[in-house]
Protein backbone atom coordinates (compact mmCIF):
# COMPACT_ATOMS: atom_id res chain seq x y z
CA UNK A 1 0.00 0.00 0.00
CA UNK A 2 1.32 3.08 -1.20
CA UNK A 3 0.55 4.99 2.71
CA UNK A 4 2.38 8.38 1.81
CA UNK A 5 -0.54 8.77 -0.88
CA UNK A 6 -3.13 7.61 0.96
CA UNK A 7 -2.28 10.43 3.94
CA UNK A 8 -1.47 13.73 1.61
CA UNK A 9 -5.22 12.96 -0.34
CA UNK A 10 -6.79 12.24 3.22
CA UNK A 11 -5.10 15.61 4.21
CA UNK A 12 -5.86 17.60 1.37
CA UNK A 13 -9.77 16.17 1.46
CA UNK A 14 -9.17 14.67 -2.47
CA UNK A 15 -11.27 12.00 -3.55
CA UNK A 16 -9.00 9.05 -5.41
CA UNK A 17 -11.73 10.02 -8.66
CA UNK A 18 -10.35 13.04 -8.98
CA UNK A 19 -6.96 11.60 -9.87
CA UNK A 20 -8.60 9.36 -12.49
CA UNK A 21 -10.38 12.30 -13.76
CA UNK A 22 -6.43 14.27 -13.95
CA UNK A 23 -5.01 10.97 -15.68
CA UNK A 24 -7.57 10.18 -17.76
CA UNK A 25 -7.76 6.81 -16.30
CA UNK A 26 -10.11 4.31 -14.52
CA UNK A 27 -10.61 4.15 -10.91
CA UNK A 28 -9.45 1.13 -10.57
CA UNK A 29 -6.12 2.22 -12.34
CA UNK A 30 -5.93 5.12 -8.94
CA UNK A 31 -7.16 1.71 -6.90
CA UNK A 32 -3.78 0.25 -7.81
CA UNK A 33 -1.81 3.02 -7.03
CA UNK A 34 -2.76 3.52 -3.76
CA UNK A 35 -2.17 0.14 -3.33
CA UNK A 36 1.28 -0.16 -4.41
CA UNK A 37 1.64 -0.33 -7.98
CA UNK A 38 3.96 2.62 -9.30
CA UNK A 39 2.13 4.59 -12.02
CA UNK A 40 3.34 5.13 -15.66
CA UNK A 41 5.82 8.33 -15.37
CA UNK A 42 3.74 10.77 -17.17
CA UNK A 43 0.87 9.92 -14.41
CA UNK A 44 3.76 10.51 -11.72
CA UNK A 45 3.53 14.12 -13.15
CA UNK A 46 0.24 14.78 -13.18
CA UNK A 47 -0.88 12.88 -9.82
CA UNK A 48 2.10 15.01 -8.01
CA UNK A 49 1.36 18.40 -9.66
CA UNK A 50 -2.28 17.94 -8.60
CA UNK A 51 -2.06 17.37 -5.40
CA UNK A 52 1.37 19.85 -5.04
CA UNK A 53 4.02 17.70 -3.93
CA UNK A 54 7.22 16.38 -4.79
CA UNK A 55 7.31 13.01 -7.30
CA UNK A 56 9.96 11.72 -4.99
CA UNK A 57 7.79 12.03 -1.79
CA UNK A 58 5.56 9.51 -3.24
CA UNK A 59 7.08 7.29 -5.17
CA UNK A 60 10.94 7.35 -3.60
CA UNK A 61 13.21 5.89 -5.92
CA UNK A 62 14.34 2.28 -4.94
CA UNK A 63 17.09 1.65 -3.50
CA UNK A 64 20.88 1.53 -4.68
CA UNK A 65 23.98 -0.13 -3.93
CA UNK A 66 26.33 1.15 -0.90
CA UNK A 67 28.87 2.08 -3.69
CA UNK A 68 25.96 3.88 -6.19
CA UNK A 69 25.24 5.50 -2.65
CA UNK A 70 29.02 6.84 -2.25
CA UNK A 71 29.48 7.56 -5.88
CA UNK A 72 26.26 9.60 -5.94
CA UNK A 73 26.96 11.57 -2.61
CA UNK A 74 30.44 12.37 -4.20
CA UNK A 75 28.72 13.66 -7.14
CA UNK A 76 26.55 15.94 -5.16
CA UNK A 77 28.81 17.31 -2.49
CA UNK A 78 29.54 20.69 -3.43
CA UNK A 79 31.26 22.45 -0.68
CA UNK A 80 30.90 22.38 2.94
CA UNK A 81 30.89 25.62 5.66
CA UNK A 82 31.97 25.05 9.28
CA UNK A 83 28.34 26.94 10.34
CA UNK A 84 25.74 29.12 8.72
CA UNK A 85 27.51 32.40 9.24
CA UNK A 86 30.37 30.95 7.02
CA UNK A 87 28.28 30.96 4.04
CA UNK A 88 28.84 34.44 2.12
CA UNK A 89 25.99 36.26 1.77
CA UNK A 90 26.56 36.48 -2.06
CA UNK A 91 25.76 32.58 -2.02
CA UNK A 92 22.23 33.47 -0.22
CA UNK A 93 21.71 35.92 -2.85
CA UNK A 94 22.32 34.21 -5.65
CA UNK A 95 20.73 30.93 -5.16
CA UNK A 96 17.46 32.81 -4.29
CA UNK A 97 17.83 35.27 -7.40
CA UNK A 98 18.69 32.48 -9.47
CA UNK A 99 15.62 30.06 -8.48
CA UNK A 100 13.37 29.13 -11.49
CA UNK A 101 10.55 26.38 -10.31
CA UNK A 102 10.72 26.52 -6.84
CA UNK A 103 12.05 27.97 -3.20
CA UNK A 104 11.59 25.39 -0.06
CA UNK A 105 12.85 26.72 2.92
CA UNK A 106 12.50 24.70 6.66
CA UNK A 107 13.28 26.39 9.60
CA UNK A 108 12.42 26.73 13.45
CA UNK A 109 12.63 30.80 13.42
CA UNK A 110 14.85 31.68 10.60
CA UNK A 111 15.76 35.08 12.12
CA UNK A 112 18.88 35.04 10.22
CA UNK A 113 17.03 34.49 6.95
CA UNK A 114 15.00 37.54 7.34
CA UNK A 115 18.03 39.95 9.65
CA UNK A 116 20.52 39.08 6.56
CA UNK A 117 18.24 40.55 3.78
CA UNK A 118 15.94 42.84 4.60
CA UNK A 119 14.17 42.68 1.24
CA UNK A 120 14.28 39.05 1.64
CA UNK A 121 10.47 39.07 1.21
CA UNK A 122 10.06 40.97 -1.30
CA UNK A 123 12.20 39.23 -3.62
CA UNK A 124 10.57 35.97 -2.73
CA UNK A 125 7.42 37.98 -3.90
CA UNK A 126 9.10 38.95 -7.40
CA UNK A 127 9.92 35.40 -7.75
CA UNK A 128 7.20 33.97 -7.20
CA UNK A 129 5.78 36.35 -9.60
CA UNK A 130 8.12 34.81 -11.93
CA UNK A 131 6.14 31.41 -11.57
CA UNK A 132 8.37 29.93 -8.74
CA UNK A 133 6.64 28.15 -6.18
CA UNK A 134 8.00 29.49 -2.84
CA UNK A 135 7.51 27.56 0.30
CA UNK A 136 7.84 28.77 3.72
CA UNK A 137 7.66 26.40 6.63
CA UNK A 138 8.23 27.57 10.22
CA UNK A 139 7.71 25.91 13.68
CA UNK A 140 4.66 26.29 15.09
CA UNK A 141 5.39 28.66 18.26
CA UNK A 142 2.87 26.98 20.75
CA UNK A 143 3.92 23.43 19.72
CA UNK A 144 5.72 20.81 21.39
CA UNK A 145 8.77 20.87 18.72
CA UNK A 146 9.53 24.54 19.53
CA UNK A 147 9.02 23.99 23.41
CA UNK A 148 11.58 20.94 23.55
CA UNK A 149 14.08 22.61 20.74
CA UNK A 150 14.07 25.22 23.77
CA UNK A 151 14.84 23.40 26.69
CA UNK A 152 17.23 21.46 24.92
CA UNK A 153 19.29 24.79 23.86
CA UNK A 154 18.69 26.20 27.54
CA UNK A 155 16.67 29.33 26.19
CA UNK A 156 12.96 28.07 27.21
CA UNK A 157 10.23 29.82 25.83
CA UNK A 158 12.70 32.35 23.82
CA UNK A 159 12.82 30.43 20.65
CA UNK A 160 8.89 30.51 20.12
CA UNK A 161 9.21 34.50 20.72
CA UNK A 162 12.06 34.41 17.37
CA UNK A 163 9.36 32.10 15.57
CA UNK A 164 6.80 35.26 16.03
CA UNK A 165 9.09 37.60 15.71
CA UNK A 166 10.68 35.77 12.41
CA UNK A 167 7.31 35.61 10.84
CA UNK A 168 6.34 39.26 10.89
CA UNK A 169 8.74 39.71 7.95
CA UNK A 170 6.46 36.82 5.72
CA UNK A 171 3.21 38.68 6.38
CA UNK A 172 2.91 39.83 2.73
CA UNK A 173 3.63 36.91 1.39
CA UNK A 174 0.31 35.55 2.30
CA UNK A 175 -1.30 37.79 -0.13
CA UNK A 176 1.32 36.73 -3.29
CA UNK A 177 0.17 34.07 -5.61
CA UNK A 178 2.46 31.28 -5.50
CA UNK A 179 3.53 32.01 -1.98
CA UNK A 180 2.62 29.47 0.73
CA UNK A 181 3.60 29.54 4.23
CA UNK A 182 2.93 27.05 7.12
CA UNK A 183 3.79 25.52 10.83
CA UNK A 184 5.19 22.70 11.43
CA UNK A 185 5.24 21.03 14.91
CA UNK A 186 7.84 17.87 13.91
CA UNK A 187 11.59 17.28 15.36
CA UNK A 188 13.76 18.81 13.50
CA UNK A 189 17.00 17.17 12.70
CA UNK A 190 17.94 19.85 9.68
CA UNK A 191 17.27 23.33 8.30
CA UNK A 192 16.71 23.06 4.61
CA UNK A 193 17.11 25.96 2.54
CA UNK A 194 16.15 24.66 -1.52
CA UNK A 195 16.34 26.44 -4.47
CA UNK A 196 15.39 23.90 -7.30
CA UNK A 197 18.41 21.82 -7.81
CA UNK A 198 20.34 23.29 -4.89
CA UNK A 199 20.25 22.86 -1.27
CA UNK A 200 21.80 24.28 2.12
CA UNK A 201 21.44 21.85 4.22
CA UNK A 202 21.77 22.46 7.94
CA UNK A 203 21.81 19.39 10.02
CA UNK A 204 21.40 19.89 14.08
CA UNK A 205 23.38 18.75 16.75
CA UNK A 206 21.59 18.55 19.93
CA UNK A 207 21.54 21.32 22.63
CA UNK A 208 22.85 23.76 20.22
CA UNK A 209 21.38 26.39 17.70
CA UNK A 210 21.27 26.16 13.88
CA UNK A 211 23.80 28.78 13.72
CA UNK A 212 26.43 26.97 14.96
CA UNK A 213 26.59 23.86 13.15
CA UNK A 214 27.50 23.20 9.66
CA UNK A 215 26.21 23.29 6.27
CA UNK A 216 26.77 20.87 3.43
CA UNK A 217 25.66 22.30 -0.13
CA UNK A 218 24.04 19.81 -2.31
CA UNK A 219 23.52 19.95 -5.85
CA UNK A 220 21.19 17.35 -7.46
CA UNK A 221 22.53 14.85 -9.37
CA UNK A 222 21.15 12.31 -11.92
CA UNK A 223 20.55 9.35 -8.86
CA UNK A 224 18.76 9.82 -6.03
CA UNK A 225 20.85 10.40 -2.81
CA UNK A 226 21.36 12.69 0.06
CA UNK A 227 19.46 15.71 -2.27
CA UNK A 228 16.46 13.68 -2.76
CA UNK A 229 16.41 12.29 0.40
CA UNK A 230 16.61 15.77 2.08
CA UNK A 231 13.94 16.78 -0.55
CA UNK A 232 11.43 14.25 0.39
CA UNK A 233 11.28 14.82 4.55
CA UNK A 234 10.72 18.27 3.45
CA UNK A 235 7.87 16.95 1.42
CA UNK A 236 6.59 14.50 4.63
CA UNK A 237 6.51 17.88 7.02
CA UNK A 238 5.10 20.15 4.68
CA UNK A 239 2.28 17.92 4.31
CA UNK A 240 1.74 17.69 7.82
CA UNK A 241 2.15 21.47 8.53
CA UNK A 242 -0.66 23.71 8.89
CA UNK A 243 -1.06 26.93 6.84
CA UNK A 244 0.07 30.17 8.96
CA UNK A 245 -3.08 32.05 10.14
CA UNK A 246 -1.42 35.23 11.74
CA UNK A 247 -4.65 36.26 13.87
CA UNK A 248 -4.31 32.97 15.84
CA UNK A 249 -0.79 33.28 16.60
CA UNK A 250 0.15 34.16 19.96
CA UNK A 251 1.88 32.50 23.79
CA UNK A 252 -0.29 29.71 24.40
CA UNK A 253 -2.50 30.03 27.64
CA UNK A 254 -0.48 27.70 29.39
CA UNK A 255 2.18 29.92 29.37
CA UNK A 256 4.81 27.47 27.30
CA UNK A 257 5.41 27.81 23.48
Amino acid sequence: MNERLHSVLAQRGIPPESLAEVCEVDPKTVSRWLGGRVPHARHRFRVARHLRVEELFLWPAPERSVRQQAAGSEQELVTTYQNRASVPRDTWLSLLKGAQEQISVLVFSGTFFAQSNPHVAKMLAERASEGVRVRLCFGDSNGQAAAIRGQEEGIGDTLAAKIRASLTYYRPLLSEAGCEVRLHDTTLYTSMFRYDNNLLANPHVWGQPASANPILHLRRADTAGWFDNYAQSFEAVWATARPWTPDQEGPSSHGQD
